[in-house]
């Protein structure tokens, strides 16, 4: 009896591990859409990318000017999950210089590696996977133009289970989908374009959305500021501000202050935005000014929350 209890125990860990392997497997962009785009465009592609903030995380930590097209990589993220530290993704073999599209789409979209490996969240791409299909091919054309680096990639200092890179696929299931963040009443074209700007290629939810103890995004409070992720040296995290109408937030700026904000960096009394803001702006006043206007548009319109961190 004792020995067909062990048999029975371990056909069913058998299984069970078999079922993981299953439910965890990364996902690979469809092929077959990929095929039907049209050539990238480098110059929206820029757009993209300065929309994007790809610069912020993946220069060298101080490059300025031009050295921050450089995107050697080295930043790190110091998380209660152990410490992110951004790739090399310039056009160089330690870079991107090997990547097909596909394999630049399943990064995008789907978070998963070119070796077929679970990226982690660290890179925003659960953001990322509301983009088009054709941005992400404009985007990859244009970083195919930017200078070379042949600094290596730094691995992530993670400990156990976080370095196990499979379990990501089941935190996936639960966090990774292509549906909008908010429900817009009957949005107008600008509103739809801020939307897009702002819950995809901008990605403002992955700091100003409060995060759950698994790291998810709790959306019922979307852009209501958080504790931030990342911490100092020190273990001490700062504090992300809501960016929405409600307590705490901006429901005394405009939709003018907001875009020229994300123009001067000056916020309506004339006082300048810090901290990590100073790389968002760097990037935002690249934009076109329509676009600058879309997310101000957006950000109005969207429910209001007080501040995120005051509930955690």
């Amino acid at each position: 009896m004792k020995r067909k209890l062990i048999s029975a125990g371990l056909l069913c860990a058998v299984a069970g591990a078999g079922v993981f392997w299953f439910l965890t497997q990364p996902v690979h962009v469809d092929r077959g859409a990929l095929d039907k785009l049209a050539a990238g465009d480098i110059k929206n592609g820029e757009q993209v990318f300065y929309a994007g903030g790809c610069a912020s995380c993946h220069a060298a930590p101080g490059a300025t000017g031009d050295a921050k097209l450089v995107l050697s990589g080295g930043h790190e993220l110091k998380t209660d999950f152990g410490t992110f530290i951004a790739p090399n993704i310039s056009s160089s073999s330690a870079g991107l210089k090997d990547w097909t599209l596909p394999e630049f789409a399943d990064a995008m979209l789907e978070g998963t590696g070119r070796n077929g490996e679970h990226l982690y969240p660290s890179f925003p791409y659960t953001s990322y996977t509301r983009m088009k299909l054709q941005d992400v091919a404009d985007l990859y054309a244009f970083m195919k133009t930017l200078p070379a680096s042949d600094e290596a990639s730094k691995p992530h200092d993670l400990g156990f289970p976080f370095n196990f890179r499979r379990g990501l696929g089941l935190w996936k299931m639960l966090y990774l989908n292509d549906s909008q963040a908010v429900a817009l009443n009957n949005p107008d074209e600008q509103l739809k374009r801020g939307q897009y700007l702002v819950e995809a290629m901008g990605h403002c939810g992955e700091c100003h959305t409060p995060r759950n103890a698994l790291g998810g995004s709790d959306t019922a409070q979307w852009l209501a500021g958080a504790v931030s992720a990342e911490t100092d040296g020190q273990g001490k995290r700062g504090v992300v501000p809501n960016i929405t109408a409600g307590e705490g937030g901006i429901s005394d700026w405009s939709a003018n202050d907001i875009a020229y904000g994300l123009e001067s960096g000056f916020t309506p009394d004339f006082d300048s935005m810090g901290g990590s803001m100073t790389d968002v702006i760097a990037n935002t006043s690249k934009l076109q000014a329509s676009d600058r206007e879309a997310i101000a548009a957006y950000l109005k319109a969207i429910p209001a929350h007080k501040n995120g961190y005051v509930s955690q």
